[in-house]
């Protein structure tokens, strides 16, 4: 059970829709394989998958008389065929980091080659600085020659550390911070980082290398019937929101860099499966397979996306036309799990176009006069 909103937007800010159709495996012999994370910026989507194939989605819309859609345009397997578990897009340096079977690779985007540089081993997770992900392509000078980039900051948790690197046109590697082992989530923002295990919360300080708790993932008495999973959100360059399961709902808290708490709080009657930011908005995605959008501002819900139909029902029409949204919903494409069951919500920083039938109708083919010189 949910929370509807008490005051509903006359316009809801989300509408769920459908991006890419199956994914079918190359051949026969390939096995069922379905999807565990994607990525997505401007009119390509990457998608990761269970057989550890990368593959990329590009938005048709070369025929006027024919309506958009998601389309595969290339598809490569990573090293060991290992499951594809993390996509992190560096829109700057027109770079992928890909995370599979604890290592790191890299790779260019839009074209997913593979870049000529070493994986990075003994990966238990990472985090690229926040601020870095959100700066733009690179831009041309003057005279059509490419600026300089800015280098991109992240970190890399091991099972005794913190590795820092800096990546470029190469990876460099800069130190290591000693670190208790069992940190599962971690998000960068600046010079710091927040970083969870299965018990708490902390902010690790990069450049003092001091770290401290904030607050327990769980602060239920009675031992609790599923495993609360640790759910950390970059809000902006100083804060992050962080997810508390009380025993009976869950508490989203908005934290400082020197985790002061700062806004309001958000409550979900349950543990959300994911949370995503796409301001003003959090959204969240519940056990129930509902997903529910929380004002930043306000902390009210503002909508609330029902569970999908069932699957005897009919597919919604192909969409015709494009806009601009950052954050999607995942569903598996595995034949022993409910192809229906929502799996994941994904944030793309930089944005993507999302096909869509809104205003279709002011959509029309005219004839253009064309001057012979």
């Amino acid at each position: 059970m949910t929370y509807a909103p008490q005051n509903p937007v006359d316009v809801p800010p989300f509408q769920l829709q459908r991006l890419i159709p199956e994914i079918e495996p190359l051949g026969p012999s390939s096995g069922k394989i379905y999807l565990r994370c994607a990525q997505a910026l401007g009119s390509e989507i990457y998608a990761g998958c269970s057989n550890g194939e990368l593959i990329r989605f590009a938005l048709q819309a070369d025929d006027p008389n024919k309506l958009q859609s998601y389309t595969i345009i290339s598809r490569q397997s990573l090293p060991g065929d290992k499951p594809v578990d993390e996509i992190v897009i560096i829109p700057s340096l027109s770079r992928a980091l890909v995370l599979s079977d604890h290592q790191i690779y890299f790779y260019i985007i839009p074209s997913l080659d593979p870049f000529p540089m070493k994986p990075i081993r003994n990966v238990v997770t990472f985090a690229v600085d926040d601020q870095h992900l959100k700066r733009p392509f690179p831009s041309l000078s003057a005279v059509g020659l490419p600026l300089p980039t800015e280098p991109v900051d992240f970190c890399v948790v091991k099972r005794s550390g913190i590795a820092m690197f800096t990546l470029k046109d190469r990876l460099v590697y800069t130190k290591e911070i000693p670190l208790q082992p069992g940190t599962i989530v971690a998000r960068r923002t600046g010079k710091t980082m927040c970083l969870a295990d299965k018990a708490y919360y902390s902010i690790l300080d990069l450049e003092a290398a001091s770290i401290f708790q904030v607050l327990p993932v769980s602060q239920a008495i009675d031992e609790t019937p599923f495993v609360v999973k640790p759910s950390i959100t970059v809000i902006s360059q100083n804060e992050y929101l962080i997810l508390s399961w009380t025993g009976a709902s869950t508490l989203g808290l908005f934290i400082t860099s020197e985790g002061d708490p700062v806004r309001g709080t958000l409550e979900w009657p349950s543990h959300p499966e994911a949370i995503c930011l796409d301001y003003p908005h959090i959204t969240s995605l519940l056990p129930n397979n509902t997903i529910e959008i929380h004002s930043i501002e306000t902390q009210a819900i503002v909508q609330v996306i029902g569970a999908p139909a069932p699957s005897s029902s009919p597919r919604p029409s192909p969409p015709n036309s494009a806009s601009h949204r950052r954050s999607s919903s995942t569903n598996s494409k595995s034949g022993d799990i409910d192809p229906l069951r929502r799996l994941n919500l994904v944030s793309s920083i930089g944005g993507y176009l999302v096909p869509s039938t809104q205003r279709s109708d002011k959509l029309r083919t005219v004839p253009v006069k064309l001057l012979r010189t």
